[in-house]
C-alpha cells in the first residue's frame, strides 16, 4: 500500500469523527471567505473616476434636506465644474419585497457629474424632455424584464404625490451601465422637475444631498470648505467631503468591519484548533500499537512521523478547500443581493491563497505534536503499553 492509501485509509477509519471535522473546517473557511469579502467591500475606496468628487450633506442629519436654491448657488463658486442634485424617493415595484436604489436627480446635470457611467446622448436628452421618464440600470431592468417603453408603477413610502396618493407611474425611457470593474448597483434614476411638480407641497423645492464635480482635483479640499462657508451662519449649514471619505462614512456606520471580522474568525478558528488537535491526539492514541507495527515492518521513523503529519495536514487543506469552494459558488447570488449595502462583493484569489496559508498552518500545528511522538515511538514500549 501506498502512503497516500495509508493516508486515506487512517484518515477515514471513523467516517463519523472525520465527516463532522471536515464540516467544521468547511463552515469555518467559508464563514472566512464571507466575511473577507465583506470587509474588503466596507474598506474599499473610491474609483478614479470619482475622485474629482465632493459629497454636500446636511451637517446635523443625514435625513435633513437641503434648499433647492443651494445647487444654482454652488455652481455658481469657483472651482465647480458641475453640481447634481438627488433625492432618495424609496418606493417598491409591485412587492414590497422588490426594493431597490431610486434617486431623483436632473437628467443632463446627474450625467455630466458621473460622466463615468455608460449611457447614449440620445437617452439623456430623452430623459430630460419626458416629464414622467425614468432610466434603469442594466442590471435592474434585466432583473424585472423592463424593456424600453414599459410602464413602471412604483409604490411610494416616503413621498405623497400632492393628491394624496402613494402610486406613481413612469415610463422607461432607456438605461446605463457601469464602467468595467465597478459595483453594478440596482439604480432607478427619475426626473426631479416631475417629481417636484407632483410631490405634496410640504416636501417641494428640496433636495437630500449634492454631488459637486470640481474642475481641479487638486483643490478639492479648498472647494469644499468654500462650500461650507456659504452655509456656516444659514439655517442649513452642510457638511462637504470628498467622495471617498463620504463613502468611507457611510461604511462606518455598521461599526469596524475590519476589527469585528477579525474578533469572529479569531474566536472561530481558536475553535478549530481546539477541536481538530483533540481529533488528531485522540486518533493516534489509538494508533500507537498499529504505528508500532509499521516500524517492524520496516518503515522508519522519519516515514511514521511524516504519516501521522500528513493526515493531519490532509484534513484541514482537505476541509479548507470545501469551505473555499461553497464561497466561490455562492459568490454570485450574493454579490446580486448584497451590492445595494455594501457595494462590490468579491472574493480575490489572495484570500484564497490566505485561506490555504491558514489551512497549511494549523494542519501543521495541530500535526507536529502527535508526529513527534510518534517519531520518537519506540517499538517495545508501545506493544507493552497497549
Amino acid at each position: 500500500m501506498t502512503m497516500w492509501g495509508l493516508l486515506f485509509a487512517n484518515l477515514f477509519r471513523h467516517r463519523t469523527r472525520t465527516t463532522l471535522t471536515l464540516l467544521s473546517l468547511m463552515i469555518a473557511f467559508l464563514l472566512f471567505m464571507l466575511l473577507r469579502a465583506i470587509a474588503a467591500a466596507f474598506a474599499g475606496g473610491v474609483t478614479v473616476a470619482g475622485m474629482d468628487r465632493l459629497i454636500v450633506d446636511a451637517k446635523y442629519s443625514m435625513s435633513d434636506n437641503l434648499p433647492l436654491a443651494s445647487v444654482a448657488q454652488i455652481r455658481a463658486l469657483d472651482g465647480v465644474a458641475g453640481v447634481a442634485q438627488m433625492n432618495w424617493f424609496g418606493a417598491y415595484y409591485q412587492d414590497p419585497k422588490n426594493g431597490f436604489a431610486q434617486y431623483v436627480v436632473d437628467p443632463a446635470a446627474f450625467f455630466d457629474v458621473y460622466r463615468e457611467l455608460i449611457v447614449e446622448s440620445d437617452v439623456v436628452k430623452q430623459f430630460a424632455a419626458t416629464r414622467i421618464g425614468v432610466i434603469a440600470s442594466t442590471s435592474l431592468a434585466q432583473k424585472y424584464g423592463w424593456h424600453t417603453g414599459d410602464a413602471i408603477p412604483l409604490h411610494g413610502l416616503l413621498w405623497p404625490k400632492q393628491d394624496g396618493s402613494w402610486d406613481w407611474q413612469f415610463q422607461l425611457i432607456g438605461t446605463f451601465a457601469y464602467p468595467n470593474g465597478a459595483p453594478d448597483q440596482p439604480l432607478l434614476l427619475l426626473h426631479y422637475e416631475y417629481f417636484n411638480e407632483a410631490v405634496a407641497v410640504w416636501a417641494r423645492n428640496q433636495v437630500g444631498w449634492l454631488a459637486v464635480r470640481v474642475s481641479d482635483p487638486q483643490r478639492l479640499d479648498d472647494v469644499a470648505n468654500e462650500i461650507d462657508a456659504l452655509y456656516k451662519n444659514s439655517s442649513d449649514p452642510t457638511r462637504t467631503v470628498s467622495q471617498d471619505e463620504y463613502s468611507r462614512a457611510q461604511a462606518s456606520q455598521f461599526g469596524d468591519m475590519g476589527f469585528i471580522t477579525t474578533m469572529i474568525l479569531s474566536a472561530v478558528f481558536f475553535t478549530i484548533v481546539l477541536l481538530t488537535g483533540n481529533t488528531a491526539l485522540q486518533s493516534f492514541r489509538e494508533r500507537v500499537p498499529e504505528l508500532a507495527v509499521l516500524k517492524t515492518l520496516g518503515f522508519t521513523d522519519t516515514a511514521v512521523g511524516a504519516l501521522v503529519l500528513g493526515e493531519a495536514l490532509l484534513l484541514c487543506v482537505t476541509g479548507a478547500g470545501l469551505g473555499i469552494a461553497l464561497a466561490l459558488l455562492l459568490e454570485p447570488g450574493l454579490n446580486s443581493n448584497l451590492v445595494t449595502i455594501i457595494g462590490r462583493f468579491d472574493m480575490t484569489w489572495q484570500s484564497v491563497l490566505f485561506a490555504v496559508g491558514i489551512a497549511l498552518l494549523i494542519g501543521f500545528g495541530i500535526g507536529i505534536p502527535p508526529a513527534w511522538a510518534a517519531r520518537r515511538l519506540t517499538i517495545v514500549d508501545a506493544l507493552r503499553g497497549h
